[in-house]
Formats: C-alpha cells, structure tokens, sequence
C-alpha cells in the first residue's frame, strides 16, 4: 500500500509564479481550495451525543449511578427516580450552559476572522485570510500579521522592485527577542508580525503545512489536564475513597453486628453514599465555566478550554505594557494651514500661488499605501478620493492615478516616522517626492525653522 504523499510538499513551484500585478483568478483560486484545502487549523468537533454522554462520567457521577443500581435493585423507587433526575438534570444543564458559551464564542471567531489584502483578478482587495492558498499574491506592511507562510518578492505593494527588508518579529516561533531582518526570496512565517517596512509575497504554504501549524498540530494531540481539570479529579477520588470505605464499614456493621438483612443493610449504605455525594458540583462546574466564557465572549476574548478561565483566575499580576497615547479613537481632518508654492524656511512667499486644499490631499494621496488598513492612511485616501476631482472621477477607485506614476514607496516605520512616495508627472516627465509624516520630522527635512521648532 503506498504512503498518502502531501500536496504541498510536493508543490510545484511554476504554481507559484503569479503575476504579481494581477494575481490569481476567482476559478484559480477555487481549483486550489479544493486540492490544498483552506488555510485554517482543522477543530475536531466532538459528536453532540458522546458530549452529552461524557457528562455520566467522573467519580461523583459514578457514585450517583452506583447509588442509582443499588436503588433499583432495591425496589426503592422514589430514591431512584430522584437520583436519575439529578443525573440527567446535570448532565442537560451543563450540557446547554457549555453548548450556548461555544456559540458564542463560533460568533466571535468569525467577526475576528484574519483578514489579509491580496492581488485576485488584477485588483488588490482585501480577503479572509482562511480563503488563502499557495499562489496567492499578498501585500504584507508594519503591523501585518503574516497570514501564511510566504515567500518575499523584493516588490512594493504597487508593483515597484525594491531592495528594502522587512523586519519580522517572529518571537512566537523560535522565541527570537528582536526582529528578524528578511529581504527578497526568504520565507516569512505564519503568525509572524511585520515590525518595519511593506512588500509583497507569494504564499507557499497554508493552513496546517505552515510551520506553525505543524508545531500547533502536535500540540492538538496531546490532551494534556488543565491544573483545574487536576484538583476536580483529586476531590472527586478522595470523595469516592472516603465514601467507599465509609459505605463498606456501615454495610458490614449492620451485618455483622446489628444482624440486619441483607437488604436493609444494602439501603443504609445507600443513604450513607448519597449523603456523601455533592450532588450538584458537577452542575456548578460546568455552569460556573460556561458562564463565564460566555461574559469573556461579550468582551471579544476567545476561550478554547472552558477550564483555562479558572486557570486564569489564579493569576494575582498580569503584567502589560502599552504604547503610544490615549486618544478619543476619532479621524478628523480640520482646516489646514496652506503656505504659497516653492516657499523656503527663509522665504515665505514664494511664488506668490497659495497651495490649495486638493493640492494638499493629492500629495498626501501620493504618499499613502494603497490598500493599507492603517486608520490614517484610510482616511487620507477616502478624503482624497472623495474631494479631488482626478481622483474622484477615476473609472475604477484602485491605485493608479491619471497622469501619474508611483515608481516607489516607502512606508511607515515607527524609526524614519514619516511615508515617501517617489512620483513621476507622465505629462511632462517630472519626478519629485512627496513625504508625509510627524511634524518634527518633516519640518526637519524642509530644513527647519526656530519658530516651529520652538512651538
């Protein structure tokens, strides 16, 4: 019988020579779902019914079945009709309370779903990061969460080569502490995070071929106990020993000694187990979890193990850090302050034409990265292509802009604190840049002036 060969290790690389200005095709990409498979770890979903069953299992549920035979047999049917309703009235309960946390938290998964900006049928667009496969063209910048493992391009986001490398955190996987510098033909990693610079890349591999998911595969086979699951199952055994032998010494005492029948001495052991049965901690457990994943669910907080929230709980410092300010989280753009065209930091006329709102936008469009997701750089484009009238009366609303050309980009890094777009007019030939950036930096690069710096 020959071994099942995996499609992706044996991938052939002319599927990954896309073009890289158009991407890959809606039929593609259906053709390659089918064979590769989504990009997403697969989740063993656990049939319902051994679901509802597992909740008959565990110590104090054996003892309440014990007790349950034992009253069967005895013919004493109040207490085992009470008993089979306190058996099934736990396992329902716990059964709905998780059922209805697991909903709620499939909802939220799936408003959280990863997405990504991709090239699919000669457009840039933004795509669920699960609906990836290998040959996709993706566009990865600062703050990008890598959603496959893909191979560098050495090409800015608008089809520019560039010679730049990305620094990648990719901590998670190798437990590296500082970025990792990457440049054209290196593979990034799923999971990894774009620390500085924007490329695109062609993905390799996808879903539980990454390197990632291989390492999270192994993990998923191993059904290791939490440390709550641990101290339940402690408490139930010690319950189950101590009833045990509690039960046994009652059962002989009555034989023995008080010379009862057999079965009246059986009924007393009953009464003794189920005296000693906390009846409703399994109930209380599986409630008290759903619960509260269902809560952590409302506040966007995925909960794989019910238990993991108890664990949590025992946490008494949780160290955070945060960076940057606090703000009220709005875009605004207020009136700006327009100076004249081919003014100086000594000559502040100029030519005399005040630049004008539309010139300002225009050169800010110039130098925002297309399709990012950056707050900022959305709102300059949506501004832009809002109020400019070239941009506005565009056929199609992508990167191209009539009459000119970005020949290249540079993005956003919290070091250089500023864009660059490098232009050409196609009308006259003219190239000129154009950056956009802190205050400071660009004051800076006009060459300054002791008035700003002073404010």
């Amino acid at each position: 019988m020959s071994e099942q060969k995996d499609p992706i290790e044996e991938l052939d690389e002319s599927i990954l020579q896309t073009d890289t200005t158009q991407g890959l095709t809606d039929a593609e990409v259906e053709v390659r779902l089918e064979k590769f498979g989504k990009n997403e770890l697969p989740e063993v979903k656990v049939n319902p019914w051994l679901k509802f069953l597992g909740y008959f299992l565990g110590p104090i549920s054996y003892l309440l079945e014990l007790a349950c035979i034992i009253s069967g047999v005895l013919q004493d049917w109040l207490d085992f009709g009470i008993l089979v309703t306190v058996l099934i009235a736990n396992a329902v309960i716990g059964f709905h309370e998780e059922a209805k946390a697991e909903s709620a938290l499939d909802a939220l998964k799936n408003t959280l779903a990863l997405k990504t900006r991709a090239w699919r049928n000669g457009k840039l667009v933004e795509v669920e990061a699960a609906l990836l496969v290998p040959g996709d063209i993706i566009a990865i910048r600062l703050g990008d969460i890598i959603p496959a493992d893909c191979r560098l391009l050495g090409i800015g986001v608008t089809g520019e080569v560039t010679e730049g490398e990305l620094q990648i955190d990719q901590s998670a996987l190798t437990g590296e502490s500082l970025p990792v510098a990457k440049g054209k033909g290196e593979i990034a990693y799923s999971s990894s995070i774009v620390k500085q610079g924007a490329m695109l890349a062609v993905v390799t591999k996808t879903g539980i071929h990454t390197y990632i998911g291989r390492a999270a595969n192994l993990i998923s086979i191993t059904n290791e106990e939490g440390h709550f699951q641990k101290v339940i199952k402690v408490i139930g055994d010690f319950l189950v020993i101590i009833t045990l032998v509690m039960s046994t010494i009652i059962f002989l005492h009555a034989m023995l000694i008080v010379k009862v029948s057999f079965l009246e001495a059986l009924k007393q052991t009953v009464i003794i187990t189920i005296a000693a049965i906390p009846v409703g901690l399994p109930t209380v457990m599986s409630v008290t979890m759903a619960v509260g994943a269902n809560e952590l669910a409302k506040k966007k907080v995925i909960v794989k193990r019910l238990t993991a929230i108890e664990e949590l709980a025992s946490v008494s410092i949780l160290c955070s850090d945060k960076t940057g300010t606090l703000t009220m989280n709005k875009l605004s753009f207020d009136k700006p302050y327009l100076t004249n065209k081919g003014n100086t930091s000594t000559d502040f006329v100029g030519t005399g034409e005040q630049y004008t709102e539309d010139d300002l936008l225009l050169n800010s469009f110039f130098s925002s990265e297309p399709g990012a997701q950056d707050p900022i750089e959305s709102a300059i484009r949506k501004a832009a292509q809002t109020n400019v009238k070239l941009l506005r009366e565009r056929k199609e609303q992508d990167h191209h802009i009539p009459g000119y050309k970005v020949n290249n980009f540079i993005p956003f890094n919290p070091t250089s604190k500023y864009t660059e777009g490098k232009v050409t007019n196609l009308t006259t030939g003219e190239q000129f840049r154009v950056i956009k950036g802190a205050p400071q930096v660009i004051i800076k690069l006009c060459g300054g002036h002791q008035q700003a710096t002073d404010t």
